[in-house]
């Protein structure tokens, strides 16, 4: 992320067009409820683990040779939940696996970025700063206020600006809002009319009612659905990330990807979590509920929750600015995230404690309209 001051040294050869960043990174802060990087609060099953454990063994002591390039197995696994989830009728060609969503990103904008992608922020910060990395034009498209996209102005921006692709996230991060199937698809047209792929990040798919644009792949070759196991799946440790897409678009990835870029322990680790998916998946309306309730309460509190589609809710109508706030929370033990959007801050749904935790914590930092 963009720092105001970088000082690097004058011997360092650093690229001049990255002098002014600093490393890209959450705080992490010991002994605090984490409640800052949407992670799923629930650790893996002893049930999974135990199939993880077993996939293990069968690969350690194969370590002395290079992992399954092309990740078949795994490939295979994924298209199969896509279609348990979606009813479409994926294959291994349609799907790549990679290390985490972030390679897959980084992937495509080498691989098609030469006339610059079109974005829509406030968003992942990540699609920017990416851009940047690899010498990628970003265009930006503003939100409405209410963090919607406008589509027809959309479309005259894309228009407009011609770009090799089209960044959309939904639910958006950090907004939580979702995009309609039916804009996607208004959004898909545009690109096609000029060349540019659509590039769809779901990062939080299962947390949203709306349908997947994965859905819309039959009709519209140019769309490109980035998906993550980090979320949903409990997996964030694991790095896990995957692109559903006309095999085309998987074979001019493969041009840019790093050789054996997905080890065989952690192939091995999402094979056993997709086998044990509804185990894994099982907590996720649980978080879903426990989203709505924090957004209730903190509307009891006086704040004002936007609707959000995702495992996390940001929250404005505080007291104090975002920066005090947040400080307040950190020194109160719970630790959420500054968004950088004037007057939000974003919370990750936790535990029911964690976000009792954290509702407590707001009430008594007197940053509601409601006296504790």
């Amino acid at each position: 992320m963009a720092s105001l001051s970088p000082s690097w040294p004058e011997w360092l050869p650093l690229r001049t067009s990255l002098r002014p960043l600093t490393p890209y990174g959450a705080p992490q802060i010991p002994d605090v409820i984490r409640l800052n990087t949407n992670e799923n609060p629930f650790e893996v099953p002893a049930s999974v683990l135990a199939e993880m454990q077993k996939n293990l063994e069968k690969i350690l002591p194969t370590l002395n040779r290079y992992p399954d390039r092309d990740a078949v197995q795994l490939r295979s696994d994924l298209a199969c939940y896509i279609n348990s989830r979606s009813k479409t009728a994926f294959t291994l060609d349609n799907i790549w696996a990679a290390n985490g969503s972030n390679e897959i990103l980084q992937t495509l904008m080498l691989a098609c970025g030469e006339k610059g992608v079109l974005g829509f922020l406030p968003s992942y910060s990540v699609h920017p700063l990416i851009a940047q990395v690899t010498g990628t034009e970003f265009f930006n498209a503003a939100r409405d206020e209410d963090f919607s996209v406008d589509v027809s102005q959309a479309i005259a921006v894309i228009n407009e600006r011609r770009p090799s692709m089209v960044f959309i996230t939904t639910p958006n991060n950090p907004t939580g809002t979702s995009m309609p199937l039916g804009d996607i698809e208004q959004l898909a047209q545009a690109g096609a009319g000029v060349g540019a792929l659509l590039v769809v990040d779901e990062a939080y798919a299962e947390f949203s009612s709306e349908a997947s644009a994965v859905t819309l792949l039959g009709a519209y070759q140019n769309i490109v659905v980035v998906r993550t196991m980090s979320k949903a799946f409990a997996f964030a440790g694991a790095r896990v990330g995957y692109l559903v897409a006309r095999p085309e678009v998987i074979d001019a990835a493969l041009i840019t990807r790093l050789p054996y870029h997905l080890s065989s322990p952690t192939q091995a680790l999402a094979i056993a979590a997709l086998a044990c998916a509804p185990a894994l998946l099982a907590e996720v309306d649980f978080l879903i509920g426990e989203r709505e309730r924090v957004a209730r309460e903190l509307a009891t509190l006086g704040l004002k929750p936007v609707p959000s589609s995702a495992n996390f809710l940001i929250f404005s109508g505080f007291s104090m600015a975002p920066s005090e706030l947040w400080a307040e929370l950190k020194d109160r033990g719970v630790l959420i995230r500054d968004i950088g959007i004037p007057g939000y801050l974003r919370v990750s749904i936790g535990t029911a404690a964690e976000n009792d935790a954290f509702l407590d914590a707001v009430n008594k930092s007197g940053a509601s309209q409601r006296s504790s």
